[in-house]
């Protein structure tokens, strides 16, 4: 993963920072799209309906996360009248956003264990048993994996939108399973801006606007997958975006739930 934005290391005067994302937040535009999207999330957390009705509102935004991450990879984003849902991309995207409290201290302890369990749940209905939670077995894919947790295992202290959006992309670009990794990588990335402190409550819901904006999501991704300067800003500055749009989602979650 390092050779995709960063050798590791960047020397800053007579210092190294070891830190492999800190040259992130060198990148032009990345400062301050950082604070605006950490400025919207605020204002959501402020917002009176989030105070003290917070559980109501993540649970509606987990549902709107879990339908827009299902039509992504393919999915029917429509929960029946029955409140049985059978499609299996939307069934898997709801029993993780079910389970996400339980899977917080796993992801910040053992990333690995915890994406492996994102896996099952996400994939139960569309993979056999022996691949649940198992990778490709691919040396490159295994290795990048294994960087990525130690990143998100204290590896950086970047800003939680960068690291939010790190986790994202490389999960996307590595398709690190057999099915249903789209719903995976937006899953990690959710976990991500929790454990974070960035949406601790879980309120933000920048999934509806990737399915709104699901060109320029796919630019966005193709350009981090090329990698370099160019291709990080683009991808860093679309992440940043998606989560002020996922506050305005957030927002109206809020204003519904206020009292008439």
């Amino acid at each position: 993963m390092n050779s995709r934005f960063t050798d590791g290391c960047h020397p800053v005067g007579s210092v190294t920072v070891t830190d492999p994302l800190a040259p992130l937040l060198e990148l032009p535009g990345i400062d301050e799209a950082v604070a605006a999207a950490r400025e919207a999330v605020d204002a959501v957390h402020g917002h009176p309906a989030n105070r003290r009705g917070w559980p109501a509102t993540a649970a509606e935004a987990s549902v709107r996360a879990a339908r827009a991450s299902a039509a992504l990879d393919g999915g029917d984003a429509e929960i029946p009248a029955s409140g049985e849902v059978t499609e299996p991309h939307l069934a898997g995207a709801l029993r993780i956003g079910e389970s996400i409290g339980p899977l917080l201290p796993v992801w910040q302890r053992a990333p690995l264990q915890a994406l492996a369990r994102l896996h099952v749940l996400a994939a139960a209905d569309l993979s056999d048993d022996e691949s649940l939670g198992r990778p490709r077995g691919v040396r490159a894919v295994s290795r990048r994996l294994d960087i990525l947790a130690d990143i998100v295992a204290g590896g950086t202290s970047v800003p939680g939108p960068v690291l939010t959006a790190i986790v994202h992309g490389e999960l996307l670009a590595l398709s690190p399973f057999e099915s249903a990794n789209g719903v995976v990588a937006r899953a990690a990335a959710r976990v991500t801006m929790i454990s974070t402190g960035l949406d601790p409550k879980g309120l933000i819901v920048p999934e509806v606007f990737y399915l709104r904006r699901s060109d320029r999501y796919r630019e966005a991704l193709a350009a981090f997958k090329r990698g370099g300067p160019d291709g990080m800003t683009e991808w860093l500055l679309f992440s940043c975006e998606a989560i002020q749009a996922g506050a305005r989602e957030a927002t109206s979650i809020a204003e519904a739930a206020l009292p008439a």
